[in-house]
């Protein structure tokens, strides 16, 4: 088991599932953490609005306000705290429906324990919401322009030709990844692992949704994109141009 983040989070469980609900949050204290749980998605809501959380696990399928919903409420008010999804939906179109809205992981149930608390202590040791400029990892990069695009890597702010962008923090680590390796060739286990800091050979789909992502914001043609490309059978590669800068 990979070590504790250094500090305690405050971490919502959003959860209808009570035996499930009690379990995480026996296993996130004993993990290090303060935990709260809710039951239903108006009182994930409504308790987000009254405290600060450093993570958020959330079900898909909730009373009253679904996960959905709850996702891009919370959005709304904070872009940077990080979402991992809990669900017993695997459909594709759902997991693509919570990557746009702004979540940051994804995870099928049943799931292995160990796994859930790696992914919630990855999430939690990249999170920077508490640090400004250089402090956060890519922050000395500040302003970075290709194409027709910029992004502030020390806030997340940008814009491309779609408009105007707030990245979530996993999105800002995933672009500050690319842009210290631009040219270069990078598989999805490197991706993983320099993006995420999971171990190579883990089963997820979830680089080439944020990839999608990233085209919908920065490329002027998602469908053709010039700037991250895909090399087949050997991952992804981002090319800013000549004028980047």
């Amino acid at each position: 088991m990979n070590a504790n983040p250094k500090k305690q989070a405050h971490v919502m469980i959003v959860e209808d599932e009570q035996h499930l609900a009690q379990g995480l949050k026996l296993n996130l204290t004993l993990h290090g953490h303060n935990v709260f749980v809710a039951e239903d998605g108006e009182v994930a809501i409504t308790e987000f609005k009254k405290q600060k959380f450093d993570l958020l696990l959330i079900d898909l399928m909730l009373p009253k306000i679904d996960g959905f919903k709850v996702v891009a409420e919370v959005r709304k008010y904070n872009a940077r705290v990080p979402i991992l999804i809990l669900s017993a939906k695997d459909a594709g179109i759902d997991k693509v429906r919570c990557l746009e809205l702004g979540v940051d992981d994804y995870l099928t149930k049943p799931f292995n324990l160990d796994e859930l608390l790696l992914r919630t202590d990855r999430l939690l040791l990249r999170s920077s919401w508490s640090l400004t400029g250089d402090e956060i990892e890519g922050g000395e990069l500040g302003v970075f322009s290709f194409g027709q695009s910029w992004a502030d890597l020390r806030n997340g702010k940008g814009h491309g030709p779609a408009g105007d962008i707030l990245l979530t923090e996993q999105e800002r680590k995933l672009l500050v990844v690319f842009i210290k390796h631009s040219k270069e060739i990078l598989s999805r286990d490197q991706l993983l692992s320099m993006a995420w800091g999971y171990e190579k050979g883990l089963e997820t789909r979830t680089v080439d949704s944020f990839i999608v992502r990233l085209r919908k914001y920065f490329e002027e043609n998602p469908k053709k994109p010039k700037h991250f490309i895909s090399v087949r059978m050997r991952g992804y590669l981002f090319d800013p141009g000549s004028e980047a800068e």
